[in-house]
């Protein structure tokens, strides 16, 4: 009975028709000056109030603005931010010379540590230096202060410069400045350049493809413009998503970068392959575009809200970075399918035929049978023996799995750069003659002061642990601060794992303790990236799954295609982790990595599928299952083959960012689009259907009738908005 009345829910589900009128409003004779100038009167106030800039200056890039509410390091932060007036930053200068330094090498130092005192008197927010430290080999000594956190970036970023400006080395003296101000500084720098570095090849990239697929020098710069149109909103929103509170930061709002113009550009692709079709059926440029967005634009939204919502599930992250991402990426997908389902059109329709010059599509002109080319062919082949093909692509894509023995997360912040970076390189000259947590000491509260002895002698004798400062770092009457020493690089997975028995032991003395510092913070963070990876992709299958069910009027063709994607991930995530080892040879991968990955390859892989699967089902209601698959594989094989080819190759571009964690993302998500795009949804999902038939579509009717044969009327041509390249141009 449950089956019956699920059978009669999804076969009457149907585009309203407000929809439909909504959908065409930028093709109206006068509706589509009226969108025009809309969007120029919203865009002329995000730029007037300097929103896109203001966006970027609310990115918070320390580490610890991402830490979970409940996680122990926040609780120890708050109480040492109270301790000390402020979160405070240690900046580290470190000088090192082989065999020893020298009487001049000191000097040196000397003389530095009065130009440093003259810098800090520059800023509100330092201390004096206090040193000079010497090690006991007499190689390396270290100079520090402390810089106490404002929410500015400036107010780290340019103190840590002035520093670096007057500390040089030289003639065999090395000369660094690092510590945890050194590191927040370097990250800081990384991030506000790289969206201007990421804009510009992503940008120059998609020109190049741009003028490959739609063969005219004249029309890409319409697509081009709506892309920027709708990034330029999606920063105008984003910022005033930060002021609701939300965390990002600058790989937030760079993937944001790359969602908008990959999938800003592949929306444009699919719709305006549809609008060249009917302007060849057309005299009036209103009614092609109308018909265009009726017929193309539902697509279009499923692909928009099934990306933009599964986004969305990573609002509920316990990371703040992460959970920031999601309203920030979903609000910026959203636009840029507004922008070219209004925007666009409307520009379209505006300036007519003469853009697509020199293949410009007259009234009466004839294209080819798009269900007689290469992608029809594919699809008899593959239709020979569906069952053989299925078999062989899932193994393949099993044995291409198997790269996922070689995944490793050890990427971590003192190896997430790509090139030299002088934080890194001052903790690598401290690590030779001092313990290696010196540069960032792990804190240790105690809330009563009389257990401070008693945490003192337990804390020392945790493995790893160099030694626990015996006299309080800060304190007042209800709290203790104290710094311990670890004998690991503090941002090594070494130091994580001493977080844990550290904690346990201090509880054993002081049950009211608490570990923080930059290495809990890091280990906090790791902790609850994992938690997250096991919550949320559970959450983005069933929130796909759903979005599926509805779209295609079916239970057993939406858990193939999630089959089918999800297998596509895990191929891809394997293949990556053998290049990133072998061939780029990065130390690993952030433990937050397959959580990003896998949203972003199903969420666009299940986008691509929507688009085949949506006129396959059109196509099997006429023809029929078999004849159906093909034909809808045949109609969209060339536009989404185009799409993919874009999207991947925007991904790739966060490869020319300078941070492991971006560059590894940028090649799984362009590996895994491709490999969705060329073979999943090319072989893959039609060799499925093929093979399991008319029950594909259980428990819709058309499990059991399987379409009815008939012919397309001659108003309503078989083809649709998704077209071979050539036709897409």
């Amino acid at each position: 009975m449950w089956v019956t009345a699920l059978n009669r829910n999804l076969d009457s589900v149907t585009v309203p028709r407000t929809m439909s009128k909504l959908l065409t409003l930028s093709a109206g004779r006068r509706s589509k000056w009226v969108v025009l100038a809309v969007w120029f009167a919203a865009l002329l106030a995000i730029v007037a109030l300097g929103l896109p800039a203001k966006y970027t200056e609310a990115e918070q890039n320390e580490s610890t603005s991402f830490l979970p509410g409940d996680a122990e390091s926040t609780a120890a932060l708050e109480i040492t931010k109270r301790l000390q007036g402020a979160e405070s930053a240690p900046t580290v200068v470190v000088y090192q010379r082989d065999g020893g330094l020298t009487a001049a090498d000191r000097a040196t130092i000397g003389q530095d540590l009065e130009a440093l005192n003259a810098a800090t008197g520059r800023f509100a927010n330092t201390t004096p230096f206090q040193g000079p430290e010497v090690s006991p080999d007499g190689t390396t000594a270290l100079v520090t202060n402390v810089l106490r956190a404002t929410g500015e970036s400036d107010d780290i970023l340019e103190p840590v410069e002035d520093y670096r400006a007057v500390v040089e080395g030289g003639d065999g003296l090395q000369a660094a400045v690092g510590g945890p101000a050194g590191a927040s500084a370097d990250a800081i720098e990384i991030f506000t350049s790289i969206n201007g570095t990421l804009l510009l090849a992503a940008g120059g990239l998609v020109f190049v493809l741009l003028i490959l697929i739609y063969r005219s020098p004249f029309f890409l710069w319409f697509p081009l413009l709506a892309v920027i149109v709708a990034e330029l909103a999606a920063r105008g929103a984003g910022y005033g998503l930060t002021e609701l509170g939300i965390t990002v930061n600058g790989q937030t709002s760079s993937i944001a970068s790359v969602l908008v113009l990959g999938a800003g550009t592949d929306y444009a692709l699919l719709l305006v392959s549809r609008y060249r079709e009917e302007l060849r059926r057309h005299e009036d440029k209103h009614e092609a575009m109308a018909l265009a967005l009726r017929r193309a634009g539902p697509a279009i939204v499923a692909s928009g809200l099934t990306v933009a919502v599964a986004l969305l599930s990573l609002s509920l992250a316990k990371v703040n970075g992460t959970s920031g991402m999601g309203p920030v990426a979903a609000l910026s997908v959203f636009i840029a399918m507004v922008a070219m389902l209004t925007f666009l059109p409307a520009l379209l329709t505006v300036v007519g035929r003469r853009p697509f010059w020199p293949f410009v599509p007259h009234f009466g002109d004839r294209g080819a049978d798009e269900t007689h080319g290469p992608w029809r062919r594919l699809g008899d082949r593959v239709g020979r023996a569906p069952r053989r093909v299925a078999v062989g692509t899932t193994v393949l894509l099993g044995v291409l799995a198997l790269g996922l023995l070689n995944y490793s997360n050890g990427l971590t912040t003192a190896n997430s750069f790509r090139g030299e970076v002088e934080s890194v390189q001052a903790q690598e000259l401290i690590a030779q003659a001092f313990p290696s947590g010196q540069s960032a000491p792990t804190d240790i509260v105690v809330r009563d002061p009389s257990q401070v002895d008693a945490v003192v002698a337990a804390a020392s004798q945790v493995a790893g642990v160099a030694g626990v400062s015996p006299e309080p770092v800060a304190g007042d009457d209800q709290a203790v601060q104290l710094a311990a020493l670890l004998r690991f690089d503090p941002y090594s997975t070494q130091a994580f794992d001493v977080i844990a028995p550290l904690r346990e032991a201090v509880r054993g003395v002081a049950p009211g303790a608490l570990v923080g510092g930059p290495t809990a913070v890091e280990y906090d963070l790791r902790d609850a990236s994992a938690y997250d990876t096991l919550l949320l992709i559970p959450i983005a299958l069933a929130i796909v799954a759903v979005i599926l069910v509805v779209l295609l009027r079916s239970l057993l063709a939406p858990a193939l295609l999630i089959a089918t994607v999800v297998l596509s991930f895990l191929a891809a995530m394997g293949v990556g982790a053998v290049v990133f080892d072998v061939v780029f040879g990065f130390p690993g991968s952030d433990p937050s990595f397959p959580l990003f990955a896998f949203i972003f390859l199903v969420a666009l892989g299940v986008d691509y599928n929507i688009f085949l699967m949506a006129r396959v089902r059109e196509e099997v209601q006429r023809h029929g299952t078999r004849e159906g698959m093909k034909r809808g594989l045949a109609v969209t094989g060339g536009v989404i083959t185009s799409a993919g080819v874009v999207l991947a190759g925007t991904f790739a571009t966060l490869g020319v960012l300078p941070l492991v964690f971006l560059t590894e993302i940028g090649f799984v998500v362009a590996f895994g689009v491709l490999l969705d795009t060329l073979v999943v949804r090319s072989i893959l999902v039609p060799a499925l259907v093929l093979d399991i038939g008319p029950k594909v579509w259980w428990p819709s009717r058309l499990a059991r009738e399987d379409g009815g044969g008939e012919a397309p009327p001659p108003s309503e041509p078989a083809s649709d908005a998704l077209r071979q390249p050539a036709r897409a141009a």
